[in-house]
């Protein structure tokens, strides 16, 4: 049976015991956590500095029965140091955190993999896994280049490659290449819809992916063969910010509308 996981862009104003209280009403199995700014200076969820937060995180989780799959994010750039995340990690830990999300932001291909095996190295006391997401307009750009990416490091026991659907549909990855992923590289997956194509710049791409994506069948990216393609048994993290329409309806409102549409979504290609 399929889980799934309110990803933090989803409800991406609401705080973490917010998200929490918003996946468990609603039927989600987890919930996707930023912990950390994806960028200088950009919105995260406030927990790491604060105790109160943290008692009040761990009781829900306790008691809810809605667990912490992932948080976010790690970014591997030409200065990464990965002592720098260890408060997020202990933080995942703590959460019992299943994944942490890599971005590899560094276009020297050799230091990358040497830092994401020391990433990987230094995520196994904590038992999480590091899971690589290819984006088009970084230094992992398709599923090859992050399987690549892994080969290098020495194939970790914790290393993962994450699949969304938005990359997937504006990448040049095609179907066949999920193929040549070993399925145990492969711990969730995320879903949203969107126009797909490779003719879109930079700015438009990171509009998309922040901002403006779409319900699983609003777009023409292949949501039902992606996911037939996945393994059947995998998380899916539904990850679906549009800032113009859940600013009217509300985070639980389009956290509604986004779950269900992603259901019929994956009902459909089974």
């Amino acid at each position: 049976m399929r889980s799934y996981s309110l990803a933090y862009l989803t409800a991406n104003r609401s705080s973490v015991l917010e998200a929490l209280d918003i996946a468990n009403e609603l039927g989600y199995d987890n919930v996707g956590l930023r912990l950390r700014p994806n960028t200088v200076g950009a919105p995260y969820q406030e927990y790491i500095n604060d105790s109160s937060i943290q008692r009040e995180a761990l009781a829900r989780v306790r008691n809810n029965g809605v667990g912490v799959f992932d948080i976010e994010i790690v970014r591997i750039d030409e200065n990464f140091n990965v002592f720098d995340f260890q408060n997020l990690f202990e933080a995942g830990a703590a959460l019992k955190a299943k994944a942490v999300l890599v971005a590899g932001d560094d276009a020297n291909t050799s230091r990358l993999a040497e830092n994401y095996a020391k990433l990987c190295e230094y995520l196994l006391q904590y038992r999480m896994t590091a899971d690589l997401e290819f984006m088009p307009w970084t230094g992992v750009k398709n599923a090859l280049s992050a399987l690549a990416i892994i080969h290098q490091a020495g194939t970790p026991t914790n290393a993962g490659i994450l699949f969304d659907a938005l990359h997937f549909g504006r990448s040049n990855t095609k179907m066949s290449d999920i193929k040549q992923i070993p399925e145990n590289l492969l711990h969730y997956a995320q879903i949203c819809d969107a126009k797909g194509g490779e003719h879109f710049s930079t700015q438009e791409l990171i509009l998309t992916a922040r901002e403006e994506r779409l319900l699983p069948g609003e777009g023409d990216i292949d949501i039902k063969g992606l996911f037939a393609k996945l393994p059947q048994t995998i998380p899916i993290s539904v990850e679906l910010p549009n800032f113009k329409r859940s600013e009217k309806m509300g985070d639980k409102a389009w956290a509604r509308v986004a779950l269900e549409a992603s259901k019929r979504s994956i009902n459909a290609g089974s």
